[in-house]
């Protein structure tokens, strides 16, 4: 099976040596270095995400997936997730036009509706919108990368009529769409014509599969050829199991626990459920290069995915940890899963 091996993160808030938080500033900085340590150790895409809340430094992907650009050659480039309820899409083609030009080509968007909500209030949208937001704006970005001219009216935003957006990509650019676990969701992305990302973060990858079987029926009923299905999951290698669940599993915890908190989930996040998570029926891939590529070439299988992300950032995992995970990633894991799938 031919598989990309990605990587993702939202720019968390991270450590320094001292155990005090880096500044975001630095924070952004370091992820610039992490893409550059993934183009050089061979890993295939390397996404950011977009999040307006103070535990998490990025807040513009495309900004930071340009300083990227410029200090990378192969890498392909993409949110993890573009918030597109409370963007503009006109804006989003245009933003990451300009990246797929200083990349020479590499640029790809990840569109979703995000499971924070800060962005709403931030920029004027009322959260009872959710869905015709996201709706009506994905109409409107898929329509822009493929069509030129555009004409287009919806009830969210202004028409467009025969309207030209620039700067024109030179080979296209690939539309992703964001599901985390709503059938209405894989029904839309094959309807757009666009990629499917599962973000998957509890439970076994198995239990997905109906939503990748629902995605390929629906793109031969709606007349489409078929197109790539990737997931997009957390997780951290370490040289051992041992050592790399023991540098994550603070910061995972800690982290799961404040949005706990502010969500209203019953109870605290503690090691027994953190093991589980590790295990062969959780969501969490973290552990020595074997175990880790074990756990994908499973999932790549279960799902007949063309692309597997690690969400390598957790928390206030330490940059030094994240850099040793990402060139084991490039190194050890990513030949080990396709060794595993050719075999």
């Amino acid at each position: 099976m031919d598989i990309e091996l990605g990587l993702d993160t939202f720019g968390d808030v991270t450590e320094g040596a001292d155990g005090a938080p880096l500044t975001q500033a630095q924070s952004i900085r370091n992820v610039v270095a992490q893409a550059r340590l993934a183009d050089e150790v061979g890993v295939d895409f390397f996404g950011v995400g977009e999040h307006h809340r103070p535990d998490f430094a990025v807040s513009s992907p495309e900004t930071v997936l340009a300083a990227i650009a410029a200090t990378t050659e192969r890498i392909r480039l993409g949110s993890a997730v573009t918030v597109l309820s409370s963007d503009d899409p006109v804006r989003v083609y245009e933003r990451f036009a300009t990246v797929d030009a200083l990349s020479s080509g590499r640029a790809e968007v990840v569109a979703g509706r995000g499971s924070f909500t800060e962005s709403f209030p931030l920029f004027g949208y009322d959260l009872r919108d959710y869905e015709a937001l996201f709706e009506e704006k994905l109409d409107l970005l898929a329509r822009l990368l493929r069509e030129e001219p555009v004409t287009w009216s919806g009830t969210m935003r202004a028409a467009l009529d025969d309207v030209s957006v620039f700067p024109r990509t030179e080979g296209g650019m690939p539309l992703w769409v964001g599901v985390g676990g709503s059938p209405e969701s894989v029904v839309r992305a094959a309807r757009q014509g666009a990629r499917l990302m599962l973000a998957i973060i509890g439970g076994p990858a198995g239990r997905f599969a109906p939503f990748a079987d629902l995605y390929r029926r629906s793109l031969a009923s709606f007349e489409r050829a078929e197109l790539p299905i990737a997931v997009h999951s957390p997780g951290h290698i370490a040289d051992t199991d041992e050592q790399a669940w023991d540098e994550l599993y603070p910061s995972f915890a800690a982290s799961r626990d404040r949005i706990g908190r502010e969500r209203g989930w019953g109870g605290t996040y503690n090691r027994l459920t953190f093991q589980n998570d590790v295990g062969p029926a959780g969501a969490v891939y973290a552990g020595s290069p074997e175990r880790v590529a074990r756990k994908i070439a499973d999932t790549v299988r279960a799902l007949g995915l063309s692309r597997f992300d690690l969400k390598f950032s957790n928390g206030a995992l330490s940059h030094e940890r994240m850099m040793h995970s990402i060139e084991l990633y490039g190194t050890r894991v990513a030949p080990l899963v396709r060794d595993m799938l050719a075999n």
